[in-house]
């Protein structure tokens, strides 16, 4: 049977929610092409914020990785704004050409930022705060300058707040409220959470009108001026005043829209029944939804309906407001400011930073707003929902559903008291059961792995606190523990290290070998475990088994860093950090001639192009005659260098040749992650030796060699490991450290990681105390490394399938 085609403009939370959904109940009924107006996969909007204050990275909030796509078969374009759909030849076009027909459409477009129409609106460090580029832009901002105001105290301003402010930035909230948080809290406890804030660091101004932005001779912003005249430094502007549907193309294309586009309770739009609606764009009997939980439920009812069931109905959400800002907790409901007729219990400790306010009418609980102590909103938000009479509990309503019943109060935890009916992850409607049963049943024991199998705490993160006692009780004993042993992925039950060893012993050679020598659950894996299973075969039997690209992550694939709006980066590897101007005039024509925007010098010492077309790739590597840089690769990175004995009048030994002969030696070697290599000339360690993977330090009598050293957010200093005599002596030492890293490190464990997982015991006793084990790890990186081909000039040798590089219309 032919397949239908389903069309989805918008690659969202919502979107791919229902997509999801989809696929579990119908997942041959449809071919699916999804446009995604950004550069990247499907990913936790709500965990931006994380992202902005360092707590966690990109990489770690994707939801739907692009391996996710593939393997459902979904047809992706990334980068590609959809601006007009043809309703009557049922054709969507693309900002830059491409089309695709479908015989159902999904239009999950979301939102837009309100942008303040004030004068300077339009200058450069003037931004909303939405997606990935936003919050790049802030990150980056916060490296550069000094004053940032956020206008806007709700929660996304407030967090863009903390979040600077934990960059360093002297940061301003302008609101025009009288109390932050106005729609989730009441006045008591909006002030409660603006003394907390102010003890951090935040400035606020309340009341505060915006009347215009300033800008400096450049055309940057420097301050905001308020209407009353008075102006606050600002060398970066965050408007985080709300947000509104965006509607712009299904207004275009005739749909009706009233507050969002206008759906009925199939989540069709009432203009077209062929096309569906979820998400912050859709208005339903009037609302337009911007919390999560109910936009999850829209796309519940509609999967059902595009999978042509012809059941469920949305019938509109009641919603509640659990949230944590800046790490404080919040909670709110229903009617929370109440009002005539209704009557107010409330309980007030400003020391103790805790602040509960129930709101019941007519004998039932209709409101509640909670600060600090939100444990029992879930509760509460259940008796709200239900309209239980309230008269036999109200006398102890206010401490909490464990003080209700004839056992009163007996230390129980939160969790232990639930039903296994009651809701414990209300964004994505996951119950008690639900979690105890995975626990139970797949082995859980970590928080990564409920969220994996059931979704529990993986979108706004308000019950992580709920799951952590269910993992206490279910699992047993201290779920945050390090376990003895932790599963590669959902796909087995065995370890790293097991999979390791089973390669070795068993001398298996490819991934369906392991795959079926192990008992793989699932019979092609998964985006995690591919990578990782490739890797140990490729390093544990170097000449033998296979390595498989399509394993690797797109990066790899590609052979260049994907950039956030779609085109490539491309650094050619420079031996030591040294160039010559022959090679600096090719990279200058090459640049000229693919009209490149940005030529960057990285922290690494080599130059790195910026925006460079994917189907211009080939050529330009091929103009620039430089070996591959890697830096995109879990491979040797860079070995940076200071100029050393040659040149500087303090340096003790010729670093900058060194540099350049470990470089050389081993610029072809994957590894676990990504590793770092740097040679100082002398104490004053000017390459910053002290913070690489592999950091070498010239003294009078010879070199330092330190490992396990890690910059970034979370700085790690090195570890010294020996004092050696020669260069040879650091080659020989530097390549046993990488093969023992390589052979025992687990994939995507950077070598700090590992050294702490195993001990520098261990490693001083493997690489200082065993000499012929020490030059055996040398020989074997050696065998490994000979012959590895250049991806850029070795394309068959290399396995790079170069159709990748083609343009669209090309293959097409």
């Amino acid at each position: 049977m032919k397949k239908m085609k389903l069309v989805m403009v918008g690659n969202g939370m919502a979107g791919v929610r229902t997509l999801e959904e989809l696929l579990k109940i119908a997942p041959d009924l449809y071919d699916i092409t999804v446009f995604g107006a950004e550069p990247h996969p499907n990913y936790n909007r709500i965990l931006l914020s994380p992202v902005l204050a360092g707590e966690q990275t990109l990489d770690e909030i994707v939801l739907n990785p692009l391996s996710w796509y593939e393997e459902n078969h979904i047809t992706l374009h990334l980068g590609k704004k959809v601006v007009d759909i043809d309703r009557r030849k049922r054709i969507v076009r693309a900002d830059d050409g491409t089309e695709a027909s479908y015989d159902r459409l999904l239009i999950t477009t979301g939102s837009n930022p309100f942008i303040l129409p004030v004068p300077g609106k339009d200058l450069d460090g003037v931004i909303a705060y939405r997606d990935i580029a936003d919050t790049n832009t802030m990150i980056e901002a916060a490296t550069k300058y000094k004053h940032a105001v956020v206008i806007g105290g709700g929660l996304l301003g407030l967090e863009a707040a903390n979040g600077l402010m934990l960059r360093g930035m002297q940061v301003t909230v302008v609101h025009v409220a009288p109390w932050l948080m106005e729609r989730q809290l009441d006045e008591t406890s909006g002030g409660l959470l603006r003394k907390s804030l102010e003890s951090r660091g935040l400035k606020f101004l309340m009341g505060a009108n915006t009347q215009a932005l300033i800008g400096d001779p450049t055309g940057r912003v420097m301050a905001v001026q308020f209407k009353d005249g008075t102006e606050v430094p600002a060398d970066l502007v965050v408007m985080a005043a709300g947000i509104r549907p965006n509607t712009e193309l299904a207004e275009k294309i005739g749909l009706h829209c009233n507050r969002g586009i206008v759906v009925t309770d199939t989540m069709q739009t009432i203009t077209d029944p062929r096309i569906y609606s979820v998400g912050e764009c859709a208005a339903h009997r009037g609302i337009a939804y911007g919390l999560v939980a109910p936009l999850f439920e829209q796309g519940k009812v509609c999967a059902t309906h595009l999978a042509e069931f012809g059941i469920g109905r949305y019938l509109g959400s009641q919603t509640s407001t659990k949230l944590k800002v800046t790490g404080i907790d919040l909670f709110s409901a229903g009617n929370f400011m109440g009002g005539e007729g209704c009557e107010e219990i409330l309980m007030s400790d400003p020391y103790g930073g805790v602040y509960k306010k129930l709101v019941i009418k007519d004998d039932q609980l209709v409101g509640a707003c909670m600060y600090g102590d939100t444990v029992d909103g879930s509760w509460y938000f259940k008796l709200l929902r239900e309209g239980r009479k309230v008269s036999d509990i109200r006398d102890k309503l206010m401490f909490g559903e464990s003080n209700i019943g004839d056992t009163g109060h007996q230390g129980q935890s939160k969790a232990t008291a639930m039903a296994d009916t009651d809701e414990v992850c209300g964004c994505n409607g996951v119950t008690k059961g639900a979690v105890c049963k995975a626990i139970q049943e797949k082995g859980l024991f970590t928080l990564e792995d409920v969220r994996k199998h059931t979704k529990a705490s993986a979108s706004c993160g308000s019950c992580t606190g709920l799951v952590e006692q269910l993992l206490m009780f279910t699992a047993g004993g201290d779920y945050s523990a390090t376990p003895k042993k932790k599963a590669m992925c959902g796909c087995t039950d065995h370890s790293h290290e097991e999979v390791r060893q089973a390669i070795r012993d068993q001398k298996l050679l490819t991934i369906d070998d392991v795959y079926q020598s192990m008992a793989w659950r699932t019979p092609n894996g998964c985006s995690s475990c591919r990578p990782a299973v490739n890797y140990y075969l490729i390093s544990t039997w170097p000449k033998e088994a296979k390595d498989d690209p399509q394993s690797r992550y797109i990066n790899e694939r590609s052979h260049a860093n994907i950039q956030k709006d779609g085109t490539y980066s491309v650094i050619p590897r420079m031996w030591g950090g040294v160039t010559t101007a022959d090679e600096l005039r090719r990279i200058a024509d090459a640049a000229d001639k693919y009209k490149v925007p940005t030529i960057k010098v990285t922290g690494g010492q080599r130059i790195d192009l910026l925006g460079v077309k994917k189907e211009d790739l080939v050529d330009i590597w091929h103009d620039i005659g430089m070996p591959s840089g890697h830096a995109y690769a879990k491979a040797l990175r860079t070995v940076k260098t200071c100029v050393g004995s040659e040149w500087c009048r303090f340096g003790t030994q010729d670093s900058t040749q060194l540099g350049m002969d470990l470089e050389r030696a081993m610029w072809k070697m994957y590894a676990p992650h990504k590793v770092k290599f740097a040679v100082s000339g002398c104490p004053r360690n000017c390459a910053e030796s002290g913070i690489k993977d592999v950091g070498i330090i010239g003294v009078d009598s010879g070199w330092e060699m330190y490992v396990a050293g890690n910059g970034g957010i979370k700085t790690e200093v090195a570890h010294f490991l020996v004092k050696l005599k020669t260069a040879e002596e650091v080659m020989e030492y530097t390549g046993a450290f990488c093969q023992l890293y390589r052979e025992e490190g687990w994939y995507l464990e950077r070598t700090v990681h590992y050294v702490n997982r195993v001990g520098l015991d261990h490693v001083k006793k493997k690489i200082l105390d065993d000499a012929e084990g020490r030059k055996a790890l040398w020989e074997r990186l050696q065998f490994s490394l000979d012959g590895e081909p250049d991806p850029w000039f070795e394309f068959d040798k290399a396995a790079v399938d170069t159709r990748q590089f083609a343009p669209v219309a090309a293959i097409s």
